[in-house]
């Protein structure tokens, strides 16, 4: 089976050759869900895989506007996806078992979409099944393009302490994910430090009944999920598991840190990827070298994806100790978890500004009366005095190289430490 790569979009992996693409249904369109609860649909305001997703409220006289709270997503009653989707989400995402989980870990909120609501409804003598879940905002993956590829290392592992919150959750109730990546994680409509993991198409119950799956290879099931992050186990045809979302997590992280991972350039060749993945998994410093060639390279990750590593196919992780070693990153750099996702540039100088913030140093720097050390083919070198940049001793650079672009007078660092 193909694995899905950035071109795929919202294509599944597992997608049949042929499935039928929802019709769009008009403003004031009443659904009945199961409990017998009705729902009012708004306008469509986009495609999740082959069903269509529609802003939603409370039935009521007045219509849905703008601001509604909920989503609904439809799709003609035949299809897969959602009918793989619900099974999670009416087995592990009522508001119930998330809310009682969130009381028994002292947490102020948990990443995993709420189920509210499902059903079937019939229109023009066609059938279709909808799910309501909670709205959501912009997805990483758009703020991570917006933030030139990369994210503040604090921000990466704030990002991580979230995602395992989630994962333990999930894998709690007997499911994994098997598909994480940036643009499977969305922001809350409402609040901007709130981060959630959707799209559960691939979704595995690893564990019906408390009885974990065996570990068998199966090729007609190689390389399934997002080609660039699915782990090893997925690249030998093996059903998803615990260890293979963390290894999944790993590589998120590391690409958020760095910009790229090493296989990157051959997304096409699924072979080259697993093998680069085999390779970096037996040579753990070797995948953060390529990764890191000019900075000090992130400990916290090395000893993430040791502790992956270390997993068999069926050990449950011990999430304490990887939120332990991401706390610990956290204090190298001189900062805390204060569950505030901050996408700019950290107060410890751990990540790149965005280009307006770019802009607005360079030309700081000029007032200031920095020096220009030399220019040659765009790049140019900027001399800054110990003391007058806002970075940690540690990861201090006494000369920043900033790439500079002309045209649109805007500035990014090729130097680490921004």
């Amino acid at each position: 089976m193909p694995p899905k790569s950035k071109a795929d979009g919202a294509k599944k992996a597992r997608a049949p050759a042929k499935r039928k693409l929802a019709e769009e249904f008009p403003p004031g369109e009443v659904l009945t869900d199961n409990a017998k609860k009705k729902w009012k649909l708004g306008s469509a305001v986009g495609q999740g895989g082959f069903g269509l997703l529609y802003l939603a409220n409370e039935d009521s006289s007045g219509s849905v506007g703008a601001d509604a709270p909920y989503v609904i997503k439809v799709e003609p009653s035949d299809n897969g996806p959602l009918f793989s989707e619900l099974k999670f989400y009416m087995r592990a995402a009522k508001p119930s078992l998330i809310g009682a989980w969130m009381n028994s870990r002292k947490i102020d909120y948990l990443g995993v979409p709420k189920y509210w609501g499902s059903g079937f409804h019939e229109k023009g003598g066609k059938r279709y099944r909808f799910m309501v879940m909670d709205r959501f905002g912009v997805d990483l993956q758009k703020k991570f393009e917006e933030n030139g590829k990369k994210f503040p290392r604090k921000l990466v592992l704030q990002l991580g302490l979230r995602l395992l919150d989630i994962l333990e959750y999930i894998h709690d109730h007997e499911y994994v994910h098997a598909d994480i990546k940036a643009s499977n994680l969305l922001l809350s409509y409402t609040n901007p430090n709130q981060v959630y993991l959707v799209d559960y198409g691939l979704a595995y119950r690893y564990s019906p009944e408390g009885v974990p799956k065996e570990y068998k290879e199966d090729p007609k099931r190689c390389h399934d999920g997002t080609i660039e992050f699915t782990s090893i186990d997925a690249h030998k045809g093996v059903a998803p598991s615990r260890r293979g979302d963390l290894e999944i997590m790993g590589y998120c992280m590391i690409q958020w840190l760095c910009g790229r991972l090493p296989w990157e350039d051959k997304l096409q060749d699924p072979l080259y990827v697993r093998d680069s993945k085999l390779r970096c998994r037996d040579n753990i410093d070797e995948l953060l070298k390529s990764c890191f060639p000019s900075e000090n390279l992130p400990e916290e990750m090395k000893k993430f994806m040791q502790e992956v590593k270390a997993l068999e196919y069926t050990d449950k992780p011990n999430y304490a100790k990887l939120r332990g070693i991401l706390l610990q990153g956290l204090k190298t750099i001189g900062a805390t978890d204060d569950r505030k996702l901050d996408f700019g540039v950290s107060a410890n100088g751990t990540g790149p500004p965005s280009i307006k913030v770019r802009a607005t140093f360079s030309r700081t720097l000029k007032r200031r009366g920095r020096t220009l050390l030399a220019s040659h083919n765009a790049v140019c070198i900027w001399k800054v005095p110990p003391g007058s940049w806002p970075m940690p001793a540690e990861g201090y650079l006494p000369t920043a190289v900033i790439v500079c672009n002309y045209r649109a007078n805007l500035f990014s660092s090729a130097g680490s430490g921004w």
